[in-house]
């Protein structure tokens, strides 16, 4: 489709492609569209993972579209149904998301990023939070940032606006892998297929386990975790009787999500 999305259906991955040139920000429309877009993905049983980009090799995202504020688009805008870029804020999204980093990720693009669950950077790429010179709160990394990276990294980058770079992000654990601009979707793309052929049941109940028990003491994550509708769906499915049929049969499971 064109506009500020571009949306392709790759079997049963789903690519997001944010368009909007020339540094990809985003006004609240594409936020409820990219919104829109989660939420669809998250409904149909047929797509098992998505990847979220930018077009072009220069920015991921500039974050929030300080033009269209500078027009009078209110800063509290309705964002949509998944709250800022669509995702972070969407409920029970129990599926993988993947980001592939392209270039420049700032702002409001970090905190789109952050609600990924795996993320790939380009080594060209940098990382910065300079809501502070324009007088913003960083509302979503703020909470997010630190459960991503240690606390007192996460608080002095805030503080200071400043950049880091890719492989600095990588060392922290802010990203997963730095590659080359050329293998960065070939990569995302390799990832999502082995996420697609994995087990639907386990990735929602690891999703919504982790959600749900972050923060917990420890014992009583465990307790919590296992009782939740999400782990009992997966312990009783007939996917983990498959899973111990194909392990003993020597066979790759087949997975139906039930």
């Amino acid at each position: 489709m064109e506009g500020p999305l571009r949306i392709e259906r790759r079997g049963a991955v789903l690519e997001i492609v944010l368009d909007r040139p020339k540094a990809n920000a985003i006004d609240a429309a594409t936020s409820r569209l990219m919104g829109e877009t989660f939420r669809d993905f998250r409904d149909d049983n047929t797509l098992k993972v998505a990847i979220l980009t930018g077009a072009g090799d220069k920015f991921f995202c500039a974050g929030w579209d300080l033009k269209a504020a500078a027009a009078g688009e209110p800063a509290d805008s309705d964002v949509g149904v998944g709250g800022w870029a669509g995702a972070i804020e969407l409920p029970n999204l129990n599926k993988p998301v993947i980001c592939a980093i392209n270039g420049i990720c700032v702002g409001g693009g970090l905190e789109a990023a952050l609600a990924a669950d795996i993320i790939l950077a380009a080594e060209h790429t940098y990382f910065s939070l300079p809501e502070i010179n324009i007088g913003v709160v960083p509302n979503i990394a703020v909470v997010a940032l630190p459960r991503r990276i240690p606390r007192q990294v996460a608080l002095e980058f805030m503080l200071t606006g400043r950049r880091m770079e890719a492989l600095e992000a990588l060392r922290w654990g802010l990203v997963n892998e730095v590659l080359p601009l050329e293998d960065l979707m070939p990569r995302a793309r390799e990832l999502a297929a082995l996420l697609a052929d994995g087990p639907p049941l386990v990735f929602a109940a690891i999703k919504d386990m982790m959600r749900r028990t972050e923060g917990l003491p420890e014992q009583a994550a465990l307790e919590h975790g296992r009782a939740l509708a999400s782990a009992q769906k997966c312990f009783n499915s007939e996917d983990q009787l498959e899973g111990a049929r194909a392990f003993v049969e020597r066979r790759k499971p087949v997975w139906k999500g039930v």
